[in-house]
């Protein structure tokens, strides 16, 4: 058996990233340690996770040029991540009131309702809801 246990996601900052993550989104913050570069300079190992979503996202803080150019830039301006949720209006109307961007307007598909929103960041995400009846 196999599980994908963690994405990595660069951010540019470690606190402003779990405050979203957390506050705006809702995740949990399953860990915040400190931790070292492979060649020991000091970092943070930070996960965030839906709440009882089995896989979860470190939050990696951009290290040098290359990785900042990346932030917000790590899926080409496609959408990269994919947040299903049980109730889509509920969700949709909470992260709106939380001051989400939402990129699309929400619209139908035989894989569910769905609507783009980006992150911090500036990637851009699917909120997804339950597959039409049928289709699971």
């Amino acid at each position: 058996m196999a599980n994908l246990d963690l994405i990595s996601l660069i951010v540019a900052d470690y606190d402003q990233a779990i405050d979203f993550f957390v506050h705006v989104l809702g995740f949990e913050l399953i860990e915040d340690v400190p931790s070292t570069t492979n060649d020991g300079r000091p970092k943070r190992w930070v996960v965030v996770r839906p709440v009882g979503g089995a896989t979860g996202i470190l939050l990696a803080r951009a290290d040098g040029e290359h990785q900042r150019s990346a932030v917000g830039r790590q899926f080409a301006g496609r959408v990269g991540l994919f947040l299903r949720v049980d109730d889509f209006g509920f969700a949709y109307s909470r992260m709106i009131a939380a001051g989400v961007v939402f990129v699309t307007e929400p619209r139908s598909e035989p894989y569910g309702n769905v609507a783009v929103f980006v992150d911090i960041a500036g990637n851009r995400w699917d909120l997804l809801g339950p597959r039409p009846a049928g289709l699971d």
